[in-house]
């Protein structure tokens, strides 16, 4: 990394990455002229024994850090943060190697990495009080008075990530082998749709169960749940419960503040009104104090925010070592 053009010195940068399960998405940009050069990678990051693989996401990062620095003109990268699903339960290696690889390889002197729920939520309402509610193949929920971060679900689609994604799929596959079979709660427009999609419902097992992508499977399956809405009880029911359990994943999280501010964000909002309409009534019974607002940005946008709070000196989030965890100085 060397200095600009006319010989007037590079500023120090930023880098900054938003790392989910559809591979990395990564900024190198300065405090004060925004992101000005990104990348994207195909490749997510792999989990292993120790969590969240620290080579593996090293691997890719170093070498497109480095070209986006030069192509940005930036001389060193001194301040970093590090988005990643996972990183609340799966995150010790990370937080134990990144930050020396990081300072050595990149120069990073202070370093911020942060749920991928933080993120989004910083994203979405910058540091504010306020929750913000990430609904997409999973589901969780993350509020703050700016004091401490609360956090709802978000617990794997065995244990919860209940209304996300996964979720309706796994419901409306339900109500369809419930119509196969002849039992209550069977809906014919969602047996259809699942034989239109896998074939004859007996072997709807065998197609899911062996599949190491039966979690996006699932979700696949959710558009069809609210194509049918309109038109079937039971559709539209799965969806009623969803918009329950992420009104009450937000209500958990969401501060009692007057005005506290409400964000949704994720690709489950693209269901549109048979899944927004139930939701928006929910959340207005159980969050009368708390104002709906559009989501500014995602989750890489977030990351933005935290690095140029972070290398400016101004970050108000606050730091639990887990959910957000920053290091500063130098450690190799």
């Amino acid at each position: 990394m060397s200095g600009s053009e006319g010989g007037a010195q590079a500023p120090a940068g930023f880098l900054a990455v938003d790392s989910g399960g559809s591979g990395l998405r990564v900024v190198v940009g300065v405090p004060g002229r925004g992101p000005l050069a990104r990348r994207e990678s195909r490749e997510p990051v792999r989990t292993g024994t120790r969590g969240i693989d620290p080579g593996h996401l090293l691997e890719q990062l170093v070498p497109v850090a480095r070209a986006l620095a030069g192509e940005a003109g930036v001389a060193r990268l001194d301040t970093a943060v590090i988005g990643a699903a996972g990183l609340a339960t799966l995150g010790d290696a990370l937080r134990a190697e990144l930050p020396g690889v990081l300072a050595r390889e990149l120069g990073v002197r202070a370093l911020a990495l942060a749920a991928d729920a933080v993120t989004a939520y910083v994203g979405a309402l910058g540091p504010r009080p306020g929750a913000v509610v990430a609904a997409g193949t999973g589901l969780i929920a993350v509020g703050t008075d700016l004091a401490a971060w609360r956090r709802a679900d978000g617990w794997g689609h065995l244990l919860g990530d209940c209304g996300g994604g996964a979720w309706i799929g796994r419901a409306g596959l339900e109500a369809a082998l419930r119509a196969h079979d002849g039992r209550e709660g069977g809906s014919a427009c969602l047996r259809a749709r699942a034989e239109e999609r896998f074939g004859p419902p007996a072997g709807l097992p065998g197609a899911l169960y062996p599949r190491a992508d039966r979690v996006a499977v699932l979700a696949s399956f959710a558009p069809d749940v609210a194509a049918c809405a309109d038109d079937d009880p039971v559709a539209a029911d799965i969806l009623r419960a969803a918009a329950r359990h992420m009104a009450d994943s937000a209500s958990a999280v969401c501060p009692p503040a007057d005005e506290a501010r409400i964000a949704l964000t994720g690709g489950l909002l693209n269901m549109g009104a048979p899944l927004l309409d139930p939701l928006a009534e929910e959340l207005a019974e159980r969050l009368p104090h708390a104002v709906r607002v559009p989501a500014e940005g995602d989750p890489l946008h977030g990351s933005v925010r935290i690095a140029v709070d972070l290398a400016t000196g101004s970050l108000a989030l606050p730091v639990d070592g887990t959910l957000l965890h920053v290091v500063t100085g130098t450690r190799d």
